[in-house]
């Protein structure tokens, strides 16, 4: 019968084999038969029962083509026949059908028939020794209990299978908790009454637990119109539909489009051919399978092997649409129910991309925490870093105040000695009988002229000789710093017969720094300008610094001396820690200055004057671009 067959959707490759057959003790084990074929390829006939539009058979007879062909390398010859015994049932068709046939194979006698659904085993099995002697025939697509009521002989072998109705309905029940009603939808021709009344049989029981009702010897537009006014806590299982009341003939899945476009409640069904036409689902078997498994009977017969009876195992399928459609909850579906059109998850469907992104993500989150431990470990090290070139700069200074203490001393008793000077006078005017008031109060604008000159080289000196325990930030004018760098070493110069100018940029020359370091640098280079001139005639010894603004936004400071300059190949090395020339020097001052220098984003270098002489260059960035012009 037509409802042991379904159409395979296109959804449903690769997993047939997955739920094929369960073997079972055969009801028959006929005896082993050899089948002699000389001088030519065996003969497979397959008779369809219906014609070819029926999608269930016309699956089941592709699956046998395949099978049939892969199996034997491409050497058979596969003949079909569609014997449409639906819409000529009548005894005369049938008889004429197999004069046809009988005449049709006179001369290519098949050796193996395939009979599909119970009316082409039934047809066959009356007329094989007209139509096809001495074949052997196996079949597919019906029940055992329809082999024992149409009386297949012990001969014809099969791939059976169980339409279980109650199945399907307790699939429906699970979904459904909570329906009250149960219709159960049916045509008119006798395949479809076939049907109605072995769900009339099976669902007796279950059928007690809802208002059932059965909807049978209707129009197919009667059908529709009452699919439309279903209540929505129904169940519909549909049959099949290959005619209406009126006598008009349909293809089921066909028919059943047409209801459930209307329905107002979930329709459930047997066959696989009814899903992508408008069921949730139901308890079915595959109609490729069914053909795979006849197939490979069929192989075995031409063979010569020993063919036995297969029971097909029929399973759950559900369209994931319809379950999305109704509001279905995929996790009520029994255990072990496939999905078709389920649209597949990122994973499921990208998982291979899916881990190596992960992968990638995992490495690069690796790599991130590396780097973040080694950022902290770097931060750390330049913190320590900047520590000790917060120490270093201090010795420095330190080290500088120590070798200026006698030009400090020098410089600063003299505004004390003139301050006492003046002290001495304006007590001498107060004695006398008529003290001078004028010149008192000028002796005290000297007094706190003096005073202030005191205080400023106390100021600078106290700035020399501050300790800072982290780098001071500043925006200042590096003309400024120059000035008081010149201020500090001016009793020095003086005491050693130093020439001391500057010259340059008169404009603002803005950068970003600590002041105090910055002096540092100046004060390091200039000192050692002034001892590179102790063996040069005192007439020609000059100290110069000038500035100068570049074309990369740079302001750059150059002091020059007068001294013997550097050697060439020395040139370079001059800034490396602890290099000197001097018997006591320590090799500190010109490093120290590099390494402040290059904190602030500048650089440093050394020259050669053309008339003889050295000259210690340095830049830093200007705050603002657009001083350069």
């Amino acid at each position: 019968m037509v409802r042991n067959w379904k159409v395979r959707s296109s959804r449903l490759v690769g997993i047939s084999v997955a739920f094929f057959f369960l073997v079972l003790p055969m009801l028959a084990a006929g005896p082993a038969v050899s089948m002699e074929i000389v001088g030519r390829v065996p003969r497979v006939l397959i008779l369809y029962p219906y014609d070819e539009r029926i999608a269930a058979t016309t699956e089941a007879g592709e699956a046998v083509r395949n099978r049939l062909r892969e199996g034997t390398g491409g050497k058979v010859d596969i003949f079909s026949e569609f014997l449409d015994l639906t819409r000529f049932p009548e005894k005369a068709h049938v008889e004429k059908m197999a004069h046809f046939l009988t005449d049709k194979y006179r001369n290519r006698r098949p050796d193996v028939v395939i009979a599909l659904s119970d009316e082409s085993a039934s047809f066959i099995a009356t007329h094989r020794d007209t139509v096809a002697p001495g074949a052997r025939i196996v079949t597919t697509g019906l029940s055992r209990s329809t082999a024992e009521n149409i009386g297949l002989p012990g001969d014809v072998f099969g791939v059976f299978n169980k339409d279980d109705i109650v199945k399907t309905l307790e699939m429906a029940r699970s979904l459904q908790p909570k329906a009250r009603h149960l219709f159960i939808i049916g045509g008119s021709a006798d395949l479809d009454r076939a049907w109605l009344a072995t769900a009339r049989a099976d669902l007796a029981v279950l059928a007690k637990n809802y208002d059932t009702t059965y909807l049978e010897n209707l129009t197919i537009d009667e059908f529709v119109e009452r699919a439309a006014r279903f209540p929505p806590d129904s169940i519909v299982l549909a049959l099949t539909i290959f005619k209406d009341s009126t006598g008009r003939n349909f293809i089921p899945r066909e028919a059943l489009r047409q209801i459930a476009a209307t329905a107002s409640a979930p329709i459930y069904g047997p066959y696989p051919t009814y899903i992508d036409h408008g069921i949730v689902g139901g308890n079915m078997v595959t109609f490729e399978s069914l053909g795979l498994a006849v197939a490979d009977l069929a192989l075995d017969a031409i063979a010569g092997k020993p063919i036995v009876n297969v029971d097909a195992a029929p399973i759950y399928i559900a369209d994931a649409r319809q379950l999305k459609r109704w509001g279905l909850s995929e996790s009520d579906l029994p255990a072990g129910t496939v999905q078709w059109f389920r649209e597949k998850t990122l994973w499921e469907e990208h998982w291979p991309a899916v881990l190596t992104t992960l992968a990638v993500i995992a490495a690069q989150g690796v790599v991130i925490a590396g780097l973040l431990v080694e950022r902290r470990r770097r931060r750390a090290a330049e913190l320590e870093l900047r520590v000790r070139l917060l120490e270093l700069v201090h010795l420095n200074q330190s080290a500088t105040a120590g070798a200026l203490t006698a030009s400090i001393a020098h410089e600063l008793n003299q505004p004390l000695g003139a301050i006492r000077s003046n002290a001495e006078a304006g007590e001498m005017l107060l004695r006398g009988e008529t003290p001078d008031l004028n010149l008192i109060k000028q002796i005290l604008v000297d007094i706190k002229d003096d005073d202030q000159r005191a205080g400023d080289i106390i100021t600078r000196l106290r700035g020399l000789l501050k300790k800072r325990s982290e780098i001071d930030w500043q925006e200042f004018d590096l003309n400024e710093v120059i000035s008081s760098a010149i201020k500090i070493l001016r009793p020095e110069a003086e005491r050693r017969n130093i020439i001391v100018s500057s010259k340059g940029a008169m404009e603002e020359l803005r950068v970003r720094a600590d002041r105090v370091h910055i002096q540092q640098v100046i004060l390091n280079l200039a000192t050692n300008a002034m001892d590179a001139m102790l063996d040069v005639a005192a007439t020609e010894r000059r100290l110069v610094f000038q500035t100068r603004l570049t074309k990369e936004s740079k302001v750059e400071l150059s002091i020059s001396d007068t001294g013997c300059g550097i050697p060439c190949e020395q040139l370079v090395g001059i800034f490396d820690p602890f290099y000197t020339t001097k018997p006591t020097g320590t090799g500190l001052g010109l490093s120290i200055a590099r390494m402040i220098v290059e904190t602030y984003a500048g650089k440093i270098w050394a020259d050669n004057r053309p008339d003889g002489g050295a000259v210690i260059r340095f830049n830093l960035p200007l705050v603002q671009s657009g001083c350069v012009t």
